[in-house]
């Protein structure tokens, strides 16, 4: 049995890269947000609706390839080396299909903008900025297929350089094409889209090249081959990561919907709200590396058929969980008003991302109890409960208590955000009560 000590060293090998790498990929909307913030609060409101439509599909294509990360890890416990270039294989099958689906319904959803209610000037910065986007996810999901096969191996430092420098390209990007330097047209919200396409193509490349000719994966890629497909490891992958998907799309989505809830108030509160959330955004992902550990965690103990050392792990990752999200809780309460001056010196907008700020910290251990408690729950194969439970707790009670609390009853933005920190906490309470049941049902199991 591992110590606690020893957990903790465990979890900060594993799960630091995560984090730079999960932070590396929100960095990207940061940047952009506080970039294109210069240029005016229209453009930033443009990219809380352009974002709230991308980031609904895309989490659901994230969720699809985080089945890689648990299966990757189970079969490397159990010694099966193949067995783990078969999941890699069928993973970039059907999450590049997925990606090409995934672009085509935004693209669609291009032609309905107008119908949400928000301001024209918005949807008129919106579109140029959804359509580059949207194309990106199809070099974005390439990438995650080969990040969860690197993470599931343990492997998660090159992962995290990569994103981390692609993240610097994108900053370099939009300060040329957002602003028109070194010749360049000054494009706006256009250019930090275009800047976010481009770096996303060039952590695709090179992810790939490096997963495929690295001589340590060699052992796992004998089964690699373009020929054959096996429909087993698909269902496999498919019965994890489809119910993973909608876990994302219920909560991403929930807080998507909001953003679109918050341009009926005003555009002025819409952008608020994209820097609140934006904020939240950075600490959200910081924890979901933590998350990511946990699938890579229990999946590898659960292929060891070690259940007691699988419950530690997750358990002591939630506690670092806690602690880190305990600190950005604090910063935001301390900088609620400096904060969003990162972004735009509008006073309105400064005004209300300051009290959103306040609802976001209180919802910082929430957020990271659930997101960890879910990436544990995926390490042991655990989606379908998980799923239902993150619909009921955002579309079910956090939606409808938002707009309730934000149109009804007059408490506008605070409103809506209050409804989200309900639903947040129901949600972590219930998925870590569940794991710890399942945990405990394995542990007597063997006794």
């Amino acid at each position: 049995m591992m110590t606690i000590r020893e957990h903790l060293k465990t979890n900060i090998h594993l799960a630091v890269p995560v984090m730079m790498s999960q932070l590396g990929q929100v960095m990207v909307g940061v940047a952009d947000s506080m970039m294109v913030g210069r240029v005016g609060y229209l453009p930033l409101a443009g990219a809380s609706l352009g974002n709230a439509i991308f980031y609904f599909f895309m989490t659901f294509g994230l969720g699809v390839s985080f089945a890689i990360t648990p299966l990757v890890g189970f079969a490397d416990g159990e010694g099966n080396k193949s067995e783990a270039g078969k999941v890699l294989k069928h993973g970039l099958v059907i999450n590049t299909l997925l990606s090409i689906v995934l672009f085509g319904l935004i693209m669609i959803m291009v032609d309905y903008l107008g119908y949400f209610g928000q301001e024209q000037r918005v949807v008129e910065q919106a579109v140029p900025y959804l359509t580059v986007i949207g194309f990106s996810m199809i070099p974005f999901l390439v990438f995650q297929t080969f990040r969860q096969f690197s993470e599931g191996l343990s492997n998660t430092r090159v992962p995290m350089m990569v994103s981390v420098s692609a993240n610097i390209l994108n900053i370099i990007l939009n300060y040329i094409l957002i602003y028109g330097k070194f010749g360049a047209p000054a494009l706006g919200l256009l250019g930090a889209g275009i800047a976010t396409l481009i770096s996303r193509i060039v952590m695709a490349i090179v992810m790939a090249v490096y997963i495929l000719n690295t001589q340590k994966f060699k052992p796992y890629l004998s089964d690699f081959k373009w020929k054959g497909f096996d429909f087993k490891v698909a269902k496999d992958l498919l019965r994890i990561g489809v119910p993973a998907g909608f876990q994302f799309i219920f909560e991403i989505g929930a807080f998507g919907l909001a953003a679109i809830m918050m341009g009926w108030i005003s555009a002025g509160t819409q952008a608020a709200h994209q820097i609140a959330i934006n904020m939240a955004s950075i600490s959200y992902m910081a924890v979901s590396g933590l998350g990511a550990a946990a699938a890579i965690r229990v999946g590898n103990q659960l292929g060891k058929r070690d259940y007691r050392t699988m419950k530690r792990a997750a358990l002591t990752l939630i506690a670092m969980g806690v602690t880190i999200m305990s600190f950005f809780a604090l910063i935001f309460i301390l900088f609620n008003h400096s904060l969003p001056l990162l972004y735009n010196d509008n006073e309105e907008v400064v005004q209300i991302a300051a009290n959103l700020l306040i609802i976001a910290a209180l919802f910082q251990l929430s957020d990271g109890v659930q997101v960890i408690a879910l990436g544990a729950a995926r390490g042991m194969k655990d989606v379908k409960i998980p799923m239902v439970i993150t619909f009921v707790a955002y579309w079910v009670v956090a939606l409808p208590m938002g707009y309730l609390l934000a149109f009804k009853l007059n408490y506008g933005a605070n409103g809506m955000w209050y409804g989200l920190f309900v639903g947040l906490t129901i949600a972590a309470v219930l998925v870590l009560l569940r794991f710890i049941k399942l945990a405990n049902k394995r542990i007597a199991s063997v006794r």
